[in-house]
């Protein structure tokens, strides 16, 4: 692969696009993107792209008369699958848009890391070769990492046998294998019981149980910590909090005790997540908060140069035992989260006077790093 620097080189700095995947976080990124000042491009699946390509295009908002715009896509590359993004053609298309790609979940979900990692051509911002540490099954993955850095994250149980308390057991669907299979588990008898229910019902299969972790459950009040650090200014944000919306599991805990007993005779509780919602923490939860964050940063950098570059989420829970509140770590992510409400929270607005969401805090960093000619330390 060329040196992304090269690619950076050849660019014309003063007509930057962003681009992203036609999922995920998409809208929020190129909302922010429109805000200051760039073009937008989103690489959709055929089929799957009218959300980009018909009600959110940019377009006159009335009829031509005064040049005012809607919308915030303004470009649509339409491909057969995802997965076709790092392909040439593509990748031309994307370069002669002076294109900086903004990875996020969706976009590792549907593409190989290693065709991503090395055929990519075009300028990510973050650091591309971190996400594949969100993998449970990776060397120096995201355990590794919370190790290091001091960071509590639950108990992890290797081998089933040993379960002696109330677990939950994150194993990788059968038909969706970037989705988890969750269940919870008391016992070995336990486990074995349910497992062997998800497998003969096809929800898992033998090989995604021996992938599978095994946590202790923690008890808390579960927070996604939203983080975002600047390589411009050496800073680190929290850009708010929020909480996960899963199904079924939402649905069968808004029912009443005896109906929820009821219910479960017939399914199992699922934890797909389908959306988030905005969450606050009490004050003194914060500098907890910031201090995790810094020790991530720090370790990044330590064990996986450049480190961490723009966003990140440390989600877990707040727990209380003995008397004292602590956060413990269930899930890292390394690149954007997938909450479009982190700016309805106060945090961001309290260092930026304006809450701010995840699209717009990028496209602010980028316009500084194009201003300051750092487009290369911000970019892998």
């Amino acid at each position: 692969m060329k040196s992304i620097s090269e690619i950076i080189e050849r660019y014309d700095k003063k007509n930057i696009t962003i681009g992203v995947l036609g999922g995920h976080s998409a809208l929020d990124v190129c909302r922010g993107a429109k805000l200051h000042g760039f073009r937008t491009v989103a690489v959709c699946q055929k089929g799957r792209d009218k959300t980009f390509s018909k009600y959110y295009r940019t377009r006159s908002a009335d009829g031509g008369i005064n040049g005012a715009r809607k919308g915030i896509i303004d470009e649509v590359i339409l491909v057969d699958s995802f997965g076709d993004v790092w392909k040439p053609e593509v990748v031309k298309k994307l370069q002669d848009m002076n294109t900086i790609f903004i990875h996020n979940r969706y976009f590792w979900v549907y593409c190989d890391f290693d065709k991503i990692e090395n055929d990519f051509e075009v300028p990510i911002y973050g650091t591309r070769t971190m996400l594949k540490l969100e993998e449970r099954d990776v060397e120096n993955n995201q355990y590794y990492i919370m190790e290091q850095a001091g960071i509590k994250f639950p108990r992890i149980v290797a081998n089933p046998k040993d379960i002696d308390k109330l677990v939950i057991v994150k194993v990788n669907e059968a038909i969706r294998g970037y989705e988890r299979a969750f269940f919870f588990a008391s016992s070995y008898e336990d486990y074995r019981k349910k497992s062997d229910e998800l497998i003969e019902n096809g929800q898992i299969t033998k090989e995604s149980l021996q992938q599978a972790v095994i946590e202790e459950y923690i008890v808390g009040a579960q927070v996604n910590f939203n983080f975002f650090y600047s390589v411009v200014t050496d800073e680190l944000e929290l850009m708010g909090t929020d909480a996960r919306r899963q199904t079924n599991l939402d649905g069968l805990i808004r029912l009443p005790a005896d109906e929820q007993m009821e219910v479960l005779k017939h399914i199992r509780p699922k934890m797909i997540e389908t959306g988030h919602f905005a969450c606050t923490v009490k004050e003194s939860i914060l500098e907890k908060a910031f201090v995790l964050g810094e020790k991530f940063v720090k370790t990044t950098k330590e064990i996986h140069s450049p480190g961490i570059i723009g966003p990140f989420a440390l989600q877990g829970a707040v727990e209380c035992s003995n008397g004292k509140e602590e956060i413990v770590i269930f899930d890292v992510s390394m690149r954007i989260p997938g909450s479009p409400g982190t700016m309805f929270t106060p945090y961001s607005g309290y260092l930026h006077m304006d809450s701010l969401s995840y699209g717009e805090r990028i496209a602010m960093e980028i316009k500084e790093a194009l201003e300051k000619d750092q487009l290369d330390k911000i970019c892998t």
